[in-house]
């Protein structure tokens, strides 16, 4: 199997804890909410309450364009439990925003990624009403 439109992949539910739930619940509105410190202006991946780069504890929240490009990816054809069977992308995304996510590239031909190439967020729901972000070529 060479693609991932064959078979969908799973979408396991995140864990949600305060300095993940603003993130999580703007997915479910299919929305990509990045938090970006207000003092030093660092665009923040993963989540939290602090900036890692100056220490600031001034956050906020912007919505991303949800574009970025394919930064590095490998695929993936010996998956277990709900993966076996499945050809999928693990991919690092740079956002046009800056930080790199480690996410999934969907709904393509596994084999024709690249290094480089467009992407759009997709989101992909799960059981606790939360979406998990993946992209799918742009």
């Amino acid at each position: 199997m060479t693609d991932t439109a064959a078979k969908t992949l799973p979408a396991p539910p995140p864990q949600i804890n305060v300095e993940t739930k603003t993130f999580w619940d703007a997915t479910a509105e299919g929305k990509l909410m990045l938090p970006r410190c207000n003092a030093c202006q660092v665009v923040i991946w993963y989540p939290r309450l602090f900036c890692p780069e100056c220490g600031s504890t001034d956050i906020g929240w912007f919505e991303a364009s949800g574009k970025g490009t394919v930064y590095s990816y490998t695929i993936n054809r010996r998956g277990q439990g709900d993966y076996r069977d499945l050809a999928y992308v693990v991919a690092y995304v740079e956002l046009e925003e800056g930080p790199r996510v480690l996410t999934n590239i969907v709904d393509c031909d596994v084999d024709q990624v690249s290094v480089g190439q467009a992407v759009q967020v997709v989101f992909h729901p799960t059981s606790n009403g939360a979406a998990l972000p993946r992209f799918r070529p742009a």
